[in-house]
């Protein structure tokens, strides 16, 4: 491949090269309208449906002209790069398409060359280039004259580099006038900044056009704005950077004429300047495009991938790997899971033929949430003595990507190191797409869920959380029909309420007591109906204890209520505020159980007595009262202290009745004739929110409201919420 530059006298080269640049800038001034300039450009183009894959030789290019300007990246060492290239360069396809390509490359090698020395018009060069090049594409087009540029500035710098090593290079370098060139580098530099410089923007062009001829036609096509609009400036690019080619050429060309005594005028540093800014503005112009047109493509791939995630959970499977890697992450070249226990990394396939439990939330999963899953967690380990039970639990965290904080970080690594089951690496491995499945298919809504899969990979309960809340690890192994199970053994009893709390209520129960669990976040109600129901308790001569079990909110007014109570020494608290968290997320998710099993209104008692205690928790104070085990009453502050007040309308009924039917009556009476609203609040990050609900009290239809609330209880910071 001849690569040498004709030889020519000095002044008839100095004339050359002034002409040059007198006609060059000319030609920019001239043909201003760059819509008849293109026309021209565009007319030149005749292509003939041939493809070559111009990526090998642009990276052969890329590599001669960083190592030409001394702008190798230094996130390579040498050796590394020199295996990438030859990796590249050494392939069966590449060899055989320079040899196709290398006569062409050769001609407009020369072509340059000619021209940069008869002083041609640098517009009309590089016009002859074109049709010199008419049946290829423009990225072709162009990475064949950059690949013609780099073999004569590659040869340039190359003697530059070891002419004072080797004998041969040096006798060429003289020739060139290279020692005295490199003699006077300093004065030279401005213009070798100059060309480097352009030379970078013309590289950074050439990546983006190859770019857009390498999207995948399945999922983008000319239709789509972006990348019409970019295919309609590509041909401007191409044109902008061959001539750009022309002008760094034509600086080489004049040094190893003229030698170091041509030194860069204010004209030449203008053009190279000037052609630098406007292929700086092509490339904002088409970054942008190509940003834009990746942003359609992954739109469509997350729709392709979202389907597929879809279509993969209707198939059955022999185990649970591939529906596994469509959640958690598809390659196999890195450990995707940390093991809680060792805190190493692992392989996904520690969860092979296993029940697993995938643990989504978001980074607000508050303490009292993690304390009591570890607690249920380490309590039902006992189950995996038998093979068919082995499961395990994995923390899927989900944050928006968009938001990056040293705060994010250090709270996922917080919460990633308390945990003792597996956790995800890291949030970014996983897909998009998965992330739309669990939002869309499995309702996440920020708030923690907790997804059932058995060993085939088959969802068995969409969100386990409620029924581990309820019955903890007697609800293993956790499946929905199991928690319908439960549902069907379970009764209307204080247990249900208080089980796994506190065991002093438990023993009050097995003591046969008479039981007020009562709350609300009004200490003067509390002081009030405390005080009468222990006057009403020994006028009727019946042991009787009292609990204050709180608010489902307003932390800060519970805690004034219980420091009131603990004072006056009212009755028994729960100084525990996570005992408090607890009973009432157990209340909750006793709703929310029935939801996701679509047993909301059935005509059932016991739902519709949960439905009334919740909805008494947001209309003021309340209170439950039992005998032992057995729920006696369940009313609001307003019918239960109206009760106790008017004990002596109904205390001749006690010896008749017993205490536990008599206030059960009379409170009925009152409650008959004085109803309260009835309210419920799902939060929007609650998954499942029934469309309609019935009233517990009188079995209508209720109204549907949007709320927006804030009660303060917590200051945490804004960017763990977005």
């Amino acid at each position: 491949m001849a690569s040498g530059l004709p030889f020519r006298h000095p002044a008839q080269g100095f004339n050359a090269s002034q002409q040059l640049i007198k006609s060059d800038r000319g030609s920019m001034l001239t043909m201003s309208d760059d819509n008849v300039m293109m026309k021209q450009i565009v007319g030149t183009h005749a292509p003939d449906g041939r493809e070559v894959d111009v990526k090998p030789l642009l990276h052969l290019v890329e590599d001669i002209l960083k190592r030409a300007t001394q702008q190798i990246d230094t996130s390579l060492t040498t050796s590394q790069a020199h295996a990438e290239l030859e990796d590249k360069t050494h392939q069966v396809n590449f060899v055989s398409m320079l040899d196709a390509l290398s006569y062409t490359i050769d001609r407009i090698s020369c072509e340059i060359a000619y021209k940069s020395l008869d002083g041609t018009d640098a517009h009309a060069t590089t016009v002859s280039l074109f049709n010199m090049l008419p049946s290829y594409s423009w990225d072709a087009k162009l990475v064949l004259t950059l690949a013609a540029f780099a073999l004569n500035y590659g040869e340039f710098w190359l003697l530059a580099q070891i002419y004072s090593s080797n004998q041969l290079a040096k006798s060429m370098a003289i020739l060139r006038q290279l020692p005295s060139i490199m003699e006077h580098s300093g004065p030279l530099k401005p213009r070798f900044d100059a060309i480097n410089h352009l030379i970078k923007v013309m590289m950074d062009v050439a990546r983006c056009v190859v770019e857009f001829k390498d999207l995948p036609p399945a999922y983008i096509s000319n239709e789509v704005p972006a990348l019409s609009t970019a295919m309609a400036h590509i041909p401007t690019a191409v044109y902008w950077t061959m001539r750009s080619v022309v002008a760094c050429a034509a600086q080489i060309t004049s040094l190893t004429t003229m030698g170091h005594e041509f030194s860069i005028s204010t004209t030449v540093a203008w053009e190279l300047s000037s052609l630098a800014h406007k292929l700086s503005n092509i490339l904002d112009h088409l970054k942008k495009q190509l940003a834009t047109c990746y942003q359609h493509i992954d739109e469509k791939r997350n729709v392709e991938s979202f389907q597929m995630l879809k279509n993969l959970f209707e198939m059955v499977h022999i185990d649970n790997m591939k529906i596994l890697k469509a959640l958690i992450y598809a390659k196999d070249d890195i450990q995707p899971l940390i093991d809680g226990s060792s805190k190493k990394r692992v392989h996904l396939d520690v969860l092979r033929r296993k029940n697993v439990l995938l643990l989504i939330s978001g980074l607000d999963m508050s303490n009292d949430e993690l304390s009591i899953l570890e607690q249920i967690y380490n309590e039902s380990r006992p189950h995996e003595a038998r093979l068919d039970s082995q499961y395990e639990v994995v923390w899927v965290p989900i944050v928006d990507r968009s938001v990056q904080s040293d705060a994010m970080k250090e709270k996922f690594e917080s919460m990633q190191s308390s945990m003792p089951w597996y956790t995800v690496y890291h949030p970014s491995l996983i897909e998009k797409a998965a992330i739309r499945f669990i939002k869309e298919v499995w309702h996440f809504r920020n708030k923690p869920i907790l997804v059932v899969l058995d060993p085939q990979g088959k969802v068995v309960s969409p969100n386990a959380l409620h029924m581990m809340w309820i019955w903890g690890s007697s609800a293993f192994p956790f499946t929905s029909l199991r928690e319908e199970s439960l549902w069907r053994d379970e009764t209307w009893r204080l247990e249900l309420l208080v089980d796994g709390i506190d065991p002093v209520i438990l023993n009050w129960i097995k003591e046969g007591k008479y039981i007020f669990l009562y709350g609300g976040d009004d200490d003067e109600w509390a002081r009030k109906f405390t005080n009468t129901a222990r006057a009403v308790a020994q006028a009727a001569r019946i042991p009787l204890e009292m609990v204050y079990v709180g608010k489902s909110s307003k932390r800060e007014k519970i805690r004034r209520v219980i420091a009131t109570i603990t004072v006056e020494k009212l009755s028994f608290v729960w100084q525990d505020l996570t005992m408090i968290w607890f009973f009432w997320t157990r209340l909750e998710s006793m709703l929310y159980s029935k939801i996701q099993l679509g047993r909301l209104d059935d005509h059932d008692p016991m739902m519709q007595e949960i439905k009334k205690l919740l909805s008494y928790d947001r209309e003021g104070g309340w209170a439950v009262l039992s005998k032992g085990s057995n729920i006696v009453a369940n009313g609001h502050r307003t019918t239960v202290l109206q009760t106790l007040l008017e004990y002596d309308m109904w205390k001749d009924q006690v010896p008749v009745k017993g205490f536990d039917l008599a206030f059960q009556d009379h409170q009925g009476r009152i409650h008959d004739i004085s109803r309260p609203c009835c309210r419920f609040d799902f939060p929007m990050t609650t998954g499942r929110i029934p469309e309609t609900m019935k009233c517990p009290e009188c079995n209508r239809t209720m109204e549907k409201f949007s709320t927006f609330l804030c009660c303060h209880d917590e200051v945490i910071p804004d960017e763990l919420f977005k």
